[in-house]
């Protein structure tokens, strides 16, 4: 069967072909509804413009403050920079280091990195190894929180309020316009158009840029129009029902999947892992020790959790005294003080969400584990409901980073981090790591066994 026009699923490693879509249509995948692709339409135009965007208002928010706090005539402004740079001084550089990576360097990467790829397309031009910029694009991408921070800061300002008169900051305004700039540019960017124009390396290996037909019904993408009003993929309700002989995967058929520029490259015989010849990439058949690295990364997350919820996160002193406030405290004095809508937010974010992320991943990793069959369409939607989730748990270490930033009047009042914000944020660093070692097309590999 020729490679050209092949596409394999990344989360249960289907085989099939690529198909000219309507305007505006999502290729869903038939077997476990994941999206594909989609067609958008003239999206180097609308991605660069967005790109662009984001990239001046993202150079604002760091240059304007973001809040200002104003207490008899005494006022306090805080840049995200600065933020990070009074956690640092207050011998917090893990929490700074976190806080500068995921609001500042991985949304930087991920505007460079598409300007980077889209400005000589723009001229009929390939830009010098793309195949290393556009790696940068992905591993910046899950990383880049700027929509967590955007929820951070208006927690912080309730809590804020109740302290002194809060000035919102030219900041503020531009890290808002940033946060849409930038979720507008991922929506429009298209990955195939980086390597359809100006040649494909490794193109002669396999064939995933051209777009052809579906030629048999077993192996032809679903294909749904977006509604005019929203640009989500159709409901798993407009599926093909799942196929109940062994299916046609990238594995059985001896390909490997990059995961990170979508190519399907030929494994010679012996071989299990090897490198994507498009973008560079280590590519294997499945994650290598899959289950095994979810695992440690899970153990680590479980014991943190424990201290990051029952220590301080916040410590907070005044002319009245000393304020130990935790996790939980500090939802209590969301909810006390009226502002329920952002206590339950916070709840969900910072408590419930990582709970509930390291028992999803548990139930995944042990049904793999286990071989459980019968499940598998089931556990690849919580799965990707997770990587979803997972980067809101770092809501508390954001209102930390402003509280801490702005409370700063000597013997009248002084927030400080405390302990629990290290291990809070570990935390959250280990499930999303744990998330991505988890490698889901091992759930349909128990189900390829039954009909083998």
């Amino acid at each position: 069967m020729s490679r050209m026009g092949l596409i394999a699923c990344h989360d249960c490693d289907l085989l099939q072909r690529e198909t000219v879509l309507p305007r505006g249509a999502t290729a869903l995948c038939r077997r476990c509804g994941a999206e594909l692709y989609r067609d958008r339409s003239a999206t180097i135009d609308r991605t660069l413009a967005w790109a662009l965007a984001a990239t001046i208002f993202f150079i604002m928010a760091n240059a304007f403050p973001i809040l200002g706090l104003k207490v008899n005539d005494t006022i306090v402004h805080t840049t995200l920079w600065g933020a990070g740079v009074l956690l640092y001084r207050d011998g917090m550089w893990p929490v700074s280091a976190l806080v500068f990576a995921t609001t500042l360097l991985m949304p930087a990467l991920e505007i460079l990195a598409v300007l980077y790829l889209l400005v000589p397309l723009k001229f009929k031009l390939a830009a010098p190894r793309r195949h290393l910029a556009y790696r940068v694009l992905q591993l910046a991408r899950p990383w880049s929180m700027t929509e967590v921070l955007i929820v951070g800061v208006l927690v912080a300002l309730v809590k804020l309020v109740h302290i002194a008169s809060v000035v919102p900051g030219v900041g503020l305004w531009a890290l808002g316009a940033a946060m849409i700039s930038l979720a507008a540019m991922a929506a429009a960017f298209d990955p195939r158009t980086v390597w359809r124009h100006g040649g494909s390396t490794g193109a002669a290996v396999a064939g995933t840029a051209a777009a052809q037909p579906a030629r048999t019904p077993a192996t032809a993408c679903a294909t749904a129009p977006a509604p005019a009003s929203a640009s989500a993929p159709a409901s798993a309700s407009t599926l093909a029902p799942a196929l109940v002989t062994p299916a046609p995967t990238a594995a059985r058929a001896g390909l490997f999947t990059c995961h990170v520029c979508g190519l399907l490259c030929a494994a010679p015989a012996p071989a299990h892992e090897g490198d994507c010849p498009r973008c560079g990439a280590r590519v294997h058949f499945r994650k290598p020790d899959s289950i095994a690295r979810t695992w440690a990364f899970l153990v680590a997350a479980m014991v943190l959790y424990i201290p990051a919820n029952l220590l301080p996160i916040m410590n907070t002193s005044s002319l009245f005294g000393a304020q130990h406030d935790t996790i939980l405290s500090g939802v209590v004095y969301l909810w006390v003080s009226g502002s329920w809508p952002l206590a339950i937010v916070v709840f969900v974010a910072s408590i419930a969400v990582p709970m509930l992320k390291i028992l999803a991943l548990m139930f995944l990793v042990i049904s793999a584990r286990m071989r459980m069959r019968g499940m598998s369409r089931r556990n690849t939607r919580i799965y990707r409901m997770l990587e979803f989730i997972g980067p809101w748990s770092m809501l508390d270490i954001y209102v930390i980073a402003v509280l801490v930033a702005l409370v700063q009047f000597s013997a009248l009042a002084t927030i400080k981090a405390g302990p629990a914000a290290i291990a809070f944020g570990a935390v959250v660093v280990l499930t999303m790591l744990a998330a991505r070692s988890f490698d889901p097309r091992l759930q349909w590999d128990q189900s390829e066994k039954r009909h083998v």
